[in-house]
């Protein structure tokens, strides 16, 4: 993937930083920087870096050692996130036992149910590393990445609320995401809406009448990732920014998805299911409106736009239509996605 060192050198610049500014901010440094490298920006990377490193912040100190015996009592407390980075980095950086997948495979169980900590930033930044170390170099700097990545997630882990019910449900993923009710209360932030959900359409279970066996878990996953995609085209004015995930979330869990033991595809469908559809529940506008047309321009041509605009969010959901559009090359819509991040995200 990166034969200039270019990436190396900036996860080990943001390495130094801690994977939240401002209290609660996710830095989307690493994930940004891994999707500029991959899609032929590399050259600009330090740049941009520049520009975003300067709101972030050093990363957090470890206190007490996260012990093998009673890591439950620590997940999901974000005082303990300099813990548990450094527990990840023993287990996968400075003192290995294993190699990267099986501590992987061990660890996406645990915190799976946890997905919509961090507004799902975390399993993001899990999927950007994974995609890294599929390349074959497993060096330090891509390594301490997915430590960082599964570190931030097991601090941020939070549940979706104990009694959300998966309404059983015919759609498909598309009309499954139209069909997601709106939470009552819009006005706070995404923990605030988050805490209202009471329902969700079960798309990814076996009584939507789309189930199957477990080798239709990847191509299942894709359709999501596909819909969430075409489904920003249209709802994006929701809100632009926090939009963005209900596309980028599931597509970490279908870039990891190879890595994993295939006993762990189906919860990992529906925990992507779950998360999608939160985010669209806790962001969902009143209605639709006309997608943006990109004309004659490339996925690529528009990814190398969002770059150039500079926001986090829009180099990210245009690396995810990148995806999309690969899958499908006559559909429109992946490219008025990642136009329309473009038009209605404020620029770096």
């Amino acid at each position: 993937m990166d034969t200039t060192g270019v990436l190396d050198e900036a996860l080990e610049r943001l390495h130094a930083t801690g994977p939240e500014f401002d209290d609660w901010l996710s830095n989307h440094g690493p994930m940004a920087a891994e999707a500029l490298v991959r899609h032929g920006a590399g050259r600009d990377v330090h740049r941009w870096l520049d520009r975003y490193g300067k709101r972030l912040e050093d990363a957090p100190r470890p206190g007490e050692r996260i012990a093998d015996d009673s890591w439950r009592e620590a997940l999901g407390d974000a005082r303990r996130l300099g813990d548990w980075l450094a527990h990840f980095d023993r287990l996968l950086v400075s003192a290995p036992e294993r190699p990267w997948r099986a501590v992987l495979a061990e660890w996406w169980p645990r915190l799976l149910p946890g997905i919509a900590g961090g507004a799902t930033h975390p399993v993001i930044r899990v999927g950007h590393a994974v995609r890294v170390l599929r390349d074959g170099d497993a060096g330090a700097p891509r390594l301490r990445e997915l430590a960082h990545g599964l570190g931030y997630w097991a601090a941020r882990y939070q549940p979706l609320p104990g009694d959300l019910a998966l309404v059983s449900s015919p759609h498909a993923p598309a009309e499954a995401l139209r069909a997601v009710p709106p939470v009552a209360d819009q006005s706070g932030g995404v923990g605030h809406r988050l805490a209202q959900l009471t329902e969700l359409p079960d798309w990814a279970g076996d009584g939507a009448g789309t189930g199957g066996g477990v080798e239709t878990v990847p191509a299942r996953l894709a359709d999501l990732v596909d819909s969430a995609t075409r489904y920003y085209a249209t709802h994006a004015h929701g809100n632009a920014v926090m939009l963005v995930h209900a596309a980028t979330a599931p597509n970490a869990v279908l870039r990891v998805l190879p890595e994993l033991p295939s006993k762990l595809w189906p919860a990992s469908l529906a925990a992507a299911w779950a998360a999608s559809g939160a985010v669209t529940a806790a962001y969902r506008p009143s209605g639709p409106a006309g997608a943006a047309d990109p004309g004659g321009a490339t996925a690529e041509e528009l990814f190398a736009r969002a770059a150039a605009h500079g926001d986090e969010h829009a180099i990210k959901l245009a690396d995810t239509a990148l995806d999309v559009a690969a899958r499908h090359p006559g559909d429109v819509l992946p490219r008025s996605a990642a136009l329309r991040a473009t038009e209605l995200i404020t620029p770096l």
